[in-house]
């Protein structure tokens, strides 16, 4: 399937020296789109309950070791 007319939207964190490189988030037919801006056409689908769960990790520090 191809994405093309949907509204990606990315954090304005992710604009600097980086470039391209960033997430972009959309939603589509009741689900959350997540893709990378570098390779558009891989597109991971989830559900807000699944994004608001891990939101709610990141926001509490359970990955910042990955960072």
């Amino acid at each position: 399937m191809r994405y093309v007319d949907i509204q990606w939207r990315k954090s304005s964190k992710s604009s600097g020296a980086e470039g391209n490189n960033c997430l972009e988030l959309a939603e589509c037919d009741g689900e959350i789109l997540l893709r990378e801006s570098d390779n558009p056409d891989v597109v991971v689908r989830t559900t807000r309950a699944k994004l608001r769960a891990f939101l709610g990790g990141a926001k509490e520090g359970e990955f910042d070791d990955l960072a």
